[in-house]
């Protein structure tokens, strides 16, 4: 007799092994550094899959991750911070629509690891902003985010990038990017809601990978609590700079 997963969610055994090990890794790292997730299981999972079909299931997963997390986090939340943010993302987003619809997707996404990669280096070598974030920083740094988010669905790495300039803690910067994932993968969920893209078999495969995704969201949470603010930071840049690295060679390998 098949296997149930194979009729019910589309999945042969071997590609439910194989994307339930991506679930749990990606968000053992999630759990640590408050980032990286749909990066991760967007570049891995592509490999079985339809894109159409795993970015929707990226963006509700990042949702649930965020939720499962933010009680543990939200005393560290600098919410002015978070509701800039997303108030400039909103507004800029529909530009970045406009350039997906515009402009060939390779060349931007190759100019945005490029930029990514070049930011991650920068301040590897000890560069932050002198005077910290002030408001006109944080309306930029939405506004950017929005554009790149609309036009390739990455823009929490601009986030990344701009919290790491600051002198914010860690603590602070990753609970304040659980938060502001939430309400932009909110939104933007309810984009492929409107687009049709939640299929019964996306919503079924996102239900089967819940639980691998709350018990790694935990292990690297727990990971965080122990962790040195240092090694938080110096983990933080190398995951950002290992993304933009991996997302140059498939933008101009197709692998």
């Amino acid at each position: 007799m098949e296997l149930n997963t194979e009729i019910v969610a589309g999945l042969t055994p071997l590609t439910l092994a194989f994307s339930l090990m991506v679930v749990f890794l990606a968000a053992i790292v999630r759990g640590y550094t408050g980032f990286g997730f749909s990066a991760l299981l967007v570049t891995s999972l592509s490999l079985v899959m339809p894109p159409s079909e795993v970015v929707p299931i990226a963006l509700m997963m990042e949702v649930i991750a965020s939720a499962h997390m933010l009680p543990k986090v939200w005393r560290d939340v600098d919410r002015k911070l978070v509701g800039v943010l997303f108030f400039g993302a909103v507004i800029a987003s529909p530009l970045g629509v406009h350039l997906l619809a515009s402009i060939p997707t390779t060349p931007m996404r190759a100019t945005l690891y490029i930029i990514c990669l070049c930011a991650a280096l920068t301040i590897w070598r000890g560069y932050k902003m002198k005077n910290g974030h002030g408001m006109g920083h944080m309306i930029g740094a939405g506004l950017i985010s929005g554009v790149v988010n609309g036009a390739t669905a990455m823009g929490g790495l601009m986030v990344v990038i701009f919290l790491l300039t600051g002198s914010i803690t860690a603590a602070a910067m990753r609970a304040s990017m659980i938060a502001f994932f939430f309400v932009l993968d909110t939104y933007a969920t309810a984009f492929t809601w409107a687009e049709g893209l939640l299929t019964s078999d996306v919503l079924l495969r996102t239900a089967i990978f819940v639980p691998p995704l709350l018990l790694g969201n935990l292990m690297g949470h727990r990971k965080f609590v122990t962790a040195a603010p240092e090694s938080f930071r110096r983990y933080t840049l190398i995951l950002l700079m290992s993304l933009s690295g991996v997302g140059l060679i498939r933008t101009f390998t197709g692998f």
